[in-house]
């Protein structure tokens, strides 16, 4: 997927641990490891304004795209 996701960078700088972040944004350890895995589909944009609240970051902190590799596709 062309959208990479750098939750876990943004964990290790702010020294939280993911049950940490899950509890304090409203979600369930599980959907953030789908979040931070890159798995999931999509993501609400209250959920993603809850994590930059808690993280203290900016969207383009967590998210941010890469092409694909033309070979595969």
């Amino acid at each position: 997927m062309p959208i990479a996701v750098d939750i876990d960078v943004m964990l290790a700088r702010r020294k939280m641990s993911v049950g940490e972040l899950a509890d304090r944004v409203g979600i369930t350890p599980a959907n953030l490891a789908v979040l931070k895995n890159g798995r999931a589909k999509a993501v609400r944009f209250a959920t993603l304004a809850a994590l930059c609240e808690v993280l203290k970051c900016q969207p383009g902190d967590l998210l941010r795209w890469e092409a694909e590799d033309d070979a595969g596709g």
